[in-house]
């Protein structure tokens, strides 16, 4: 059975995409067997792995509606080993359309059960707000991984998002965690960024990963080209950065 980790913050342009899709093939090239689900109505993880988000049927949004079962939903070996459950900006409707919903909360855990023996990793990339995705997705997850990009204001989204997850633990999912904060876009040339990392490390008792993400150009173009990092370049900065992120991820516990 695998472990379901949802990547969040509710803050934008932290890498949080990034640090989704990337992770995922960095497990999947380590032999693991891996589901991208991407609750993002932006659709960028599924735009990152080459696919064309606004010419498919099956997607994330039919799934969470009851329309299709989820297995239909999911593209199989997008690359080896590596499934996803796209979507795009349909998606953005059913957080109006769930409203009402008996249990809500609960219809992305409830599909994700449904395969989750197939995998030995469920990623869930979720929106960059608290909203009905984020919360079905949080619900779903055995923990959290956080990404955080270096710059001034990371301790605010930071802040909102641990309380966020408390009040899930306390309501919703009493077994989330957060199974640790990743920095990104670190810049080994400012100061700055190395004043945030402290920060966060003075001021938060959370679990932090040893691997920091470097600001890497390869790590940048590689979306527009439809290929994970690895699989892109897979000698430069970023890809070091993921495949040491993807070992520390395996080390955190086997499957819950």
């Amino acid at each position: 059975m695998g472990r379901i980790i949802a990547i969040a913050n509710q803050k934008g342009g932290v890498g949080k995409t990034t640090t989704a899709v990337n992770l995922s093939a960095c497990l999947a090239e380590k032999g693991k067997k891996v589901l991208l689900a991407d609750l993002d109505p932006q659709g960028n993880a599924s735009g990152g792995l080459g696919l064309d988000k606004n010419a498919m049927d099956a997607t994330a949004y039919e799934v969470i509606l009851g329309e299709i079962p989820i297995r239909k939903a999911i593209i199989r070996e997008i690359f080896e080993n590596l499934d996803i459950l796209p979507s795009n900006r349909d998606l953005a409707g059913a957080e109006i359309e769930l409203i009402g919903t008996e249990d809500m909360q609960y219809i992305v855990r409830k599909e994700l059960k449904k395969v989750k023996k197939d995998y030995d990793y469920i990623l869930i990339d979720c929106p960059p707000a608290l909203g009905t995705l984020t919360v079905n997705a949080l619900t779903a997850a055995n923990s959290v991984i956080v990404p955080i990009q270096c710059e001034y204001y990371a301790l605010d989204g930071l802040s909102q998002l641990i309380y966020t997850v408390d009040l899930i633990r306390n309501s919703l999912n009493p077994r989330l965690k957060i199974e640790g904060i990743v920095f990104t876009m670190y810049d080994s040339r400012t100061n700055l960024s190395l004043q945030v990392v402290e920060n966060v490390k003075d001021h938060l008792n959370q679990a932090i990963y040893k691997t920091i993400i470097p600001r890497n150009v390869r790590l940048a173009e590689a979306p527009s080209h439809g290929l994970p990092v690895n699989l892109y370049d897979a000698s430069c900065a970023g890809t070091e950065g993921y495949r040491l992120l993807a070992e520390e991820v395996i080390e955190n516990g086997g499957n819950d």
